[in-house]
């Protein structure tokens, strides 16, 4: 059973800091595309960093997160990271970690992905 376990959310003011962790246990196959998403409330998800799990170093970030957000992976670890930086009241939203079996695409939208975390809730004040 594919399990994803995020971490690190809670509430910063505008300007701070937050990493985010997610664990995922049960889905070892590889390659594999990892990605963190967003939703808030009264909005749709929307994937703000996406990652490789294979051989190539790709990430993927829309223009709105660049600069400020950075994913990572710990393959020993099966955890992915998210750093987010200069956070802003905008960014404040449920973050979820996904994943999806096989490549990625600057294309994909939340609907691609498998398997979800449960989310954590990151809130930024100003």
């Amino acid at each position: 059973q594919v399990q994803l376990v995020e971490s690190g959310g809670g509430s910063v003011q505008a300007g701070g800091s937050l990493r985010l962790s997610c664990a995922n246990s049960g889905y070892t196959y590889h390659p594999a595309c990892m990605a963190w998403l967003r939703q808030a409330p009264g909005k749709g998800r929307e994937r703000v960093a996406q990652i490789y799990m294979g051989g190539s170093k790709y990430t993927h970030y829309p223009e709105f997160v660049k600069g400020r957000f950075t994913i990572s992976r710990d393959s020993t670890k099966n955890t992915i990271y998210l750093q987010m930086n200069s956070l802003k009241p905008e960014d404040t939203a449920m973050y979820y970690c996904a994943l999806k079996s096989g490549g990625c695409s600057n294309d994909y939208t939340a609907a691609d992905f498998d398997y979800w975390g449960q989310g954590t809730q990151v809130t930024v004040s100003s």
